[in-house]
């Protein structure tokens, strides 16, 4: 529960008790979630890497494309709006493409690569209306401390 939250004078014992019990749960997938977008980001790091060692574009929007289908469809089975998961992942995505432009640039002495997130399609209809404020679009940076998608 929350530290400053003012609770109604008839709120029970018993619903206080169940609030905080939803609210602990709530925190566990929240922290899981942190969890798991760092280990993908690590594996995007290396997609990252290997990419920029063998001057590969940082974006690859047809596997976007797919993968931004295949969760969408994954979202309608687990009944999470696919709408709200193609902006999830159209987010993730941006952070690796930035991470994958960062690294290619630090490996090729500061030159960008061709096909950056500005200069490319949208992964999907919805992607650039999505893209994060502050980005330039899809991109995955040096920084394991920031998610990536799966490019």
């Amino acid at each position: 529960m929350a530290v400053n939250e003012e609770l109604p004078a008839d709120a029970g014992q018993d619903a206080i008790n169940e609030l905080q019990g939803i609210r602990q749960s709530i925190d566990n997938i929240d922290a899981a979630l942190i969890h798991l977008l760092a280990e993908r980001f690590k594996f995007t790091q290396s997609v990252g890497r290997l990419k920029a060692q063998h001057g590969l574009p940082p974006a690859d929007p047809a596997r976007e494309f797919l993968q931004i289908q295949r969760l969408r469809g994954l979202a309608e089975e687990a009944r999470l709006d696919p709408a709200f998961a193609e902006k999830f992942l159209n987010f993730i995505i941006a952070e690796v493409i930035h991470h994958h432009e960062k690294i290619a640039g630090d490996s090729s002495g500061g030159a960008r690569t061709a096909g950056t997130a500005a200069s490319r399609p949208a992964a999907s209809p919805t992607a650039a209306a999505s893209t994060p404020a502050g980005t330039d679009g899809p991109s995955d940076s040096a920084d394991p401390a920031h998610p990536a998608a799966s490019a």
